[in-house]
């Protein structure tokens, strides 16, 4: 499948296409929501004032525009995450939003799942009635790389786009700073006031952890960082160039395991689990979606176990699809400051 190799995501298997009857009486739907004119009744935080049109230039160079201020958002959940950080709420949402082990979805950040309406969890699963019915204003999602909405079937996008204008964020092969950035003038564009306590509040704790990051990189230079998914049948070893967030901590001086591009898309080396330990680490970040093997399953792996770095106990999870918030980030660049500066050089 063409599309499985286009993002972060290494198995295809999970991806599954649209099922042909999710568009079962879109035509009345479709419809109704284009005589539906201002009468949406959802709200945003602090942008959901205002009747003036409303322009966005997106990372496809496309511009979405509307009549009116958007008011019925839907976006990818860490989308949806981001934007909540900075008080604009979407109606609904689409991507990975369950709970983990009774714990929240790590890529659904702060956000109260409770009143959002979820469009579908699974690849494949975007269920286009339901976005109909919620008569949006704005689909939002992230780029792994663009064009591709991520979550967003490519079979139907044209459907999808025909009910309100899309926004997409680059977020590959980029430095974090840039999504960050990206993320911060949508939601002003929305109405977010950038002034609040809360978003000075994150945005200083998230410059206060860039410098502590730094300083546990130059303190520890030699350590070797690998950051990594897994399935059953392979383990797949991150190219950082490809990854907004490996990227910006290779310019803060993390020294990573440079995993070599195995197919177009270049986000992965895959080797099978007999070659796990091609490469040495002294810390290993693992990837922490729910389409990840989780530890429990690496852990059944002989050759997981042999590494130095897991017999050391030197890993962290890896939120590679984190919230692209400086609030979302802050917590991330503490966790692999003081996971540097704990770990050691181990033996190769």
């Amino acid at each position: 499948m063409r599309a499985a190799r286009r993002s972060p995501s290494p198995a295809p298997n999970r991806r599954r296409v649209l099922l042909a009857g999710g568009a079962l009486g879109l035509g009345a739907l479709l419809t109704a929501c284009g005589d539906s004119g201002s009468s949406a009744s959802g709200k945003n935080g602090k942008g959901g004032g205002g009747g003036g049109s409303w322009r966005f230039k997106d990372d496809r160079g496309k511009t979405a525009a509307t009549e009116e201020h958007p008011k019925n958002i839907v976006a990818f959940i860490s989308a949806a995450a981001a934007l909540h950080d900075y008080g604009i709420e979407c109606k609904g949402v689409f991507g990975p939003s369950e709970p983990v082990g009774g714990k929240p979805n790590p890529q659904a950040g702060d956000l109260n799942l409770k009143g959002l309406t979820s469009l579908g969890t699974e690849w494949g699963q975007f269920n286009i009635e339901k976005y109909a019915a919620l008569e949006p204003d704005l689909l939002i999602s992230n780029m792994f790389p663009a064009p591709a909405l991520w979550y967003v079937p490519e079979e139907s996008t044209e459907k999808i786009a025909s009910l309100a204008p899309t926004v997409g964020i680059s977020v590959a092969r980029t430095s974090l700073k840039e999504p960050l950035k990206r993320y911060t003038e949508l939601a002003a564009s929305l109405g977010a006031n950038l002034e609040t306590e809360r978003v000075r509040a994150a945005k200083a704790r998230f410059h206060r952890a860039e410098r502590t990051l730094r300083k546990a990189a130059e303190a520890n230079r030699g350590l070797k960082v690998m950051a990594m998914t897994g399935t059953a049948d392979q383990m797949y070893v991150a190219v950082p160039d490809s990854y907004c967030d490996l990227n910006y901590f290779k310019d803060l001086g993390i020294e990573f395991v440079e995993g070599k591009k195995s197919d177009e898309w270049g986000f992965w080396e895959f080797l099978g689990w007999e070659n796990a330990d091609r490469y040495h680490a002294d810390l290993i970040m693992i990837d922490n979606r729910t389409s990840a093997l989780p530890a429990k399953e690496l852990a059944k792996k002989p050759t997981w176990n042999k590494l130095p770095a897991v017999a050391a106990g030197q890993t962290i999870p890896w939120p590679m699809e984190e919230r692209y918030s400086y609030a979302g980030y802050a917590p991330v660049l503490e966790r692999l400051a003081a996971a540097v500066e704990k770990s050691k050089r181990l033996k190769r």
